[in-house]
């Protein structure tokens, strides 16, 4: 391997490209990937990640004018905008002035936020059974959406969903939800990086070394590369609870802001860590099935693993499956998160969900390493 694609194994997940506002290029690759992912024309793959970049950039100053009446935000697919929910109607002209699209909603971010907090409650306490799989606020709906695997409605379950809505609106997903497990594997081929009998997929590069799933190993456990040689070890790590970790580098391995697009498209930068709206699209790639596409379908939600609870995490419905752990989300070029696990396959289709870099950084004090 040549010392670029050396490197950029080092980060064996997702695909990054050029926010077009920034007038960098797009990756090789990527607009074709994404026709063939989301069904669109070539010029509506460019429509679409523009309006992305746009929907990003003006989240963060139309989430401040919404003030106390913020609703949560999305991008709608269909107009290609961010919507922003609002209580009221003063609130809606403040985030009219920002650029985005305001919408009436019955409840504040908060208050869902309350009601899935006292659920978090309920599943420390041990009472959220084996079968419901995850919840999260749901802006749209203005609920907390709990879902249930299919077909396992059982006494149990109905007793815990009795419960769960005198605490506040919640609604019940069943269609497609099977039980989440963390996408680690045994030690198989590839370009992954091991640690003890486990396979896991790198996340993104931060000075020192990067960060990846915090399932994949504890504080001190020893990594190798995906040539056996010695890489590093575990600097941190937290899971159950949260699903994050980061490895201090060395041995002679070094960090570049790349992930690596096996093939399918040209190795791309890292250029920031804007945090993306539900709706939006978001790209992911480890070392097991490579690259795939998909869109955030949630943020804040928690994940009832059977290791136990995971918090904060954001939903899509990219597939993944076992040694994808800790591999990159992102969307444009800006990092999103590292995969934990989720449900289903890259045949027939599932939902995985990915633990925000923006905590990761901020939790260990790293930067992320940007071109």
């Amino acid at each position: 391997m040549t010392k670029i694609g050396l490197a950029a194994a080092l980060v064996v997940s997702g695909l990054a490209v050029a926010q077009p506002a920034q007038a960098a290029p797009l990756s090789p690759g990527l607009v074709a990937s994404m026709r063939d992912a989301f069904g669109l024309t070539e010029q509506q793959v460019l429509t679409r990640l523009r309006q992305e970049a746009t929907a990003t950039r003006q989240e963060p100053s139309a989430r401040a004018a919404a003030g106390a009446s913020f609703g949560g935000s999305w991008f709608d697919q269909e107009e290609g905008v961010l919507v922003v929910g609002v209580t009221d109607d003063e609130a809606a002209d403040r985030v009219r002035a920002t650029g985005a699209e305001p919408r009436l909603v019955k409840r504040t971010a908060a208050e869902l936020d309350r009601v899935k907090d006292r659920v978090d409650a309920l599943s420390g306490a041990g009472q959220v059974p084996a079968e419901v799989t995850s919840w999260h606020p749901d802006a749209e709906r203005g609920a907390v959406v709990v879902k249930v695997q299919e077909g396992r409605r059982t006494p149990a379950v109905e007793a815990f969903l009795d419960r769960a809505r005198r605490l506040g609106p919640v609604e019940v997903d069943t269609e497609g939800v099977t039980a989440p497990v963390p996408f680690a594997a045994g030690t198989v081929g590839g370009d992954p990086y091991y640690t003890g009998n486990v396979r896991c997929s790198i996340g993104f590069s931060v000075h020192g070394g990067y960060v990846t799933a915090g399932h994949c190993g504890q504080a001190g456990a020893q990594v190798y590369g995906w040539d056996r040689s010695w890489q590093g070890q575990f600097a941190g790590s937290s899971f159950p609870g949260n699903d994050y970790a980061w490895v201090r580098t060395g041995g002679g391995w070094w960090n570049v802001p790349v992930v690596l697009g096996w093939g399918t498209v040209s190795d791309a930068l890292v250029r920031g860590s804007w945090e993306a709206p539900v709706g939006t699209s978001v790209c992911r790639s480890g070392s097991t099935t490579r690259w795939h596409c998909g869109v955030i379908q949630s943020r804040n939600e928690t994940i009832h693993y059977a290791q136990g609870d995971v918090h904060q995490m954001a939903g899509t419905s990219v597939c993944a499956e076992g040694g994808d752990s800790g591999g990159s989300f992102i969307t444009g070029d800006q990092a999103q998160g590292v995969t934990s696990g989720g449900y289903g396959n890259c045949s027939s289709g599932g939902r995985t969900w990915f633990q925000p870099i923006n905590e990761i950084l901020s939790t260990y004090g790293l930067t992320l390493l940007t071109a």
